[in-house]
């Protein structure tokens, strides 16, 4: 397996000497301007840039993930989207160039993955986040911008029978994302990737090589899914590009995130799993509380709550030991 972390794409020498401190070489990375400072990723030179600058500083960028500019049109079937999708087809096409053969997608229209706190305690006052349906059920967006499920379906499909065929030729795998909180409606958008059954439906519509899976492990768990069951299928099937550990306490209605170690999910039997069902991509530790000293930034839906440095160097680290002990080659 190849460990990873989500890393700002714009230096930061703090975040960027922690992350090789603690060995890891291979970075994930969100890349729209706002975040780079540079041109959105169709941008050949943009893209070479930022890839050059993390070379430079002892690491391989390995994916993107995330919408990587304004993704609205084409998940709400607006007009502009075909001239998005163009883009997205030539993003597509300077990563297989470069090397970069990781996209992780999602189709979470307005809103992206959500959290109603920021700051439930967890293990000696660390600073995480949670999920209370109650506190955000009426809080529609605009009319304009509610759309239904049947309609979200048609505009993946649409989006993947312009994309696939450019992933494939160019060697790039295409990992989706679960929705997250895997609910539907949320906000009064129709949220279509909450269940396994919704992940087969997908992956019947496009047999494609690049056409794969995101395993989220936390929100696979928070729709109830057998996590074991449904990660052996589609490892086994060479459809899992992608995992993300973390766990949560609670249920899809109400939840909290919790240190890696302190969730209900036994992760040393889950990491091994993916290894025994013969796993041998990317993982990455995902959203981890807030330690002593930092501060659990406001919830912007981007790397901001859950992507500080001192909770992931304690993710890592246990990553690491799991691996280590169970003979699992990690690097």
């Amino acid at each position: 397996m190849k460990l990873s972390l989500l890393l700002p794409a714009k230096y930061d020498e703090r975040k960027w000497t922690l992350a090789r401190q603690i060995g890891v070489k291979y970075v994930i990375i969100k890349a729209m301007p706002e975040l780079s400072g540079r041109a959105a990723p169709y941008d050949f030179e943009a893209l070479k840039a930022i890839q050059d600058e993390f070379r430079e500083a002892g690491f391989e960028l390995y994916g993107l993930e995330g919408d990587q500019f304004d993704m609205s049109p084409i998940k709400l079937g607006l007009p502009g989207r075909d001239e998005l999708i163009e883009k997205y087809q030539q993003m597509i096409r300077n990563m297989g160039q470069l090397g970069i053969n990781l996209l992780c997608y999602n189709f979470m229209a307005v809103t992206g993955w959500y959290r109603s706190k920021t700051d439930v305690q967890e293990r000696g006052g660390a600073l995480t986040s949670g999920f209370n349906f109650k506190a955000v059920e009426n809080d529609l967006v605009p009319e304009e911008f509610q759309i239904s499920e049947e309609k979200v379906w048609e505009n993946l499909f649409y989006f993947l029978d312009a994309v696939l065929p450019v992933a494939e030729a160019n060697g790039v795998k295409m990992a989706l994302h679960p929705d997250d909180p895997p609910i539907s409606p949320f906000r009064g958008v129709g949220r279509i990737l909450t269940s396994a059954a919704a992940y087969e439906k997908v992956l019947a519509h496009n047999s494609s090589p690049s056409n794969g899976v995101a395993f989220c492990q936390a929100t696979f768990k928070t729709m109830g899914e057998d996590l074991k069951a449904v990660s052996a299928k589609w490892i086994k099937a060479n459809k899992i590009f992608f995992i993300h550990l973390r766990d949560i306490a609670g249920d899809v209605n109400y939840f909290h995130e919790t240190f890696i170690d302190n969730g209900p999910t036994p992760m040393a039997e889950m990491i091994r799993h993916y290894h025994d069902c013969g796993f041998d991509g990317i993982i990455r530790s995902d959203h981890a509380p807030a330690m002593y000293g930092e501060t659990h930034q406001n919830f912007q839906g981007g790397i901001s709550a859950g992507y500080d440095m001192l909770g992931h160097i304690f993710a890592v680290g246990y990553i690491k030991g799991i691996c280590e002990s169970a003979g699992i080659n990690l690097e």
